[in-house]
């Protein structure tokens, strides 16, 4: 799609140097329970960078919590993508306030404690769970403490006196690491991927999360039985999208998120997907990326460009350098988008850091983006097609950036 690039652009700061140093201390606070909380910078087994796109203020957010809860092998992680007027302040609240709640939600109790709750009705099925009890005997209540600290955090931000969330609202996609043990948490469409290794010992990517796009058809059939509807503007066909029952506002192109209450009645849902990972030691690394990255960059490109990184602590800004870097090259005429990662590495950093893999000329080509076949809509009926596992990771694959929302409701001003 419009020109390509033949030759790889070298950001600053990428040589290798005699010795890496691991830990940002001067950019880490203490926060809940004595955990070291980072905004930006990086330690021993993360990096983070955020990059502001060209459409504004930069929407996106992201934390890393070392010491969770005061345990010492447990990290948080998360990346936020804001939208609408006050996407950013929401983006912001979030990161600043969800990981509190989750430390509260998660505080050691009793080994016999079992969650019985009305919570557990909100649960995803999710074919990643299954034998997740086995392998980890606190994923239930892990699970619980997620899907109570969103829906506080959404409730929270629903009685915000100076932030206004009526048409404005944030995505997030979360993970808790304690030993072999990984949870994931998403809520709409930013992403989470693994780095294994295969049985040729090559890295290949595990996607960890579904981008929770409106025409999936689990997402479809909630929102159209709470009388929202789900369709597709005849500019851009495969941008599926959420609009108020009688008004064709705010087209939002994500069907879960924190905020956005005009569509909250109809469908809109802040109940995260959770799901559980055991560890193994053919895994990596993880990486937490907002849609800025993965719009432009495959899930293999991911693991290829953070695994050339030679320092740990700049494989984050490398990853974010590449997709700012592909959007000019794949979207000429369209509008950076901004852009979040985190990378969070799994085993201990080598004294000589030996790249996984390098980056060829090649690699950085533009290649056509490839759109998947629109299911569209006859006589204002919308008709959904049975989603492949391949659709269900990206429901929005190849296609260039669009804004979040189009239309914001005539009312979106009057709290409610």
């Amino acid at each position: 799609m419009g020109a390509c690039c033949s030759k790889e652009e070298k950001g600053e700061g990428y040589e290798e140097d005699e010795e890496e140093k691991f830990d940002d201390d001067e950019k880490a606070r203490e926060g809940e329970g004595g955990a070291r909380v980072r905004l930006q910078g990086f330690y021993k087994f993360a990096s983070m960078f955020t990059q502001q796109g060209k459409k504004g203020i930069n929407q996106d957010a992201m934390t890393i919590w070392e010491d969770f809860n005061g345990e010492k092998d447990k990290i948080y992680c998360g990346v936020f993508d804001g939208h609408g007027p006050q996407g950013h302040k929401v983006a912001a609240h979030v990161r600043d306030v969800l990981p509190s709640k989750l430390s509260q939600k998660l505080k050691p109790s009793k080994p016999n404690d079992s969650d019985d709750s009305d919570d557990n009705e909100d649960f995803d099925s999710d074919d990643n769970n299954v034998d997740a009890d086995s392998h980890h005997p606190s994923f239930s209540s892990w699970k619980a403490g997620f899907v109570k600290a969103f829906k506080e955090m959404d409730e929270e931000l629903g009685q915000h006196s100076t932030i206004d969330c009526y048409c404005s609202g944030a995505t997030a996609v979360s993970i808790l690491k304690q030993g072999e043990h990984l949870t994931i948490a998403n809520l709409g469409d930013s992403r989470a991927i693994l780095c294994t290794r295969d049985d040729k010992n090559q890295p290949i990517p595990v996607q960890l999360t579904v981008d929770l796009k409106p025409n999936l058809p689990s997402e479809a059939e909630r929102i159209i039985s709470c009388k929202g509807r789900v369709f597709a503007l005849e500019q851009e066909p495969d941008v599926y999208r959420m609009w108020l029952p009688e008004d064709d506002c705010p087209g939002l192109a994500m069907a879960r998120a924190f905020g956005d209450f005009c569509l909250k009645d109809f469908g809109l849902s802040s109940i995260p997907q959770v799901s559980y990972r055991k560890i193994t030691d053919k895994d990596e690394f993880v990486v937490l990326a907002t849609d800025g990255v993965w719009d432009v960059l495959s899930n293999k490109d991911v693991i290829k460009i953070v695994s050339s990184a030679r320092k740990r602590s700049m494989a984050a800004k490398l990853l974010v350098h590449h997709a700012t870097h592909a959007w000019k090259c794949k979207y000429p005429t369209s509008k950076i988008d901004d852009c979040a990662a985190i990378c969070l590495f799994l085993k201990f950093p080598s004294i000589s850091p030996n790249p996984m893999s390098e980056l060829t000329e090649a690699d950085m080509k533009c290649r056509e983006p490839l759109f998947s076949e629109s299911t569209g809509s006859d006589g204002g009926s919308q008709r959904f097609g049975t989603t492949t596992a391949e659709d269900a990771w990206n429901a929005l694959d190849g296609v260039s950036r669009v804004n979040s929302i189009v239309k914001l409701p005539r009312f979106s001003t009057i709290r409610t």
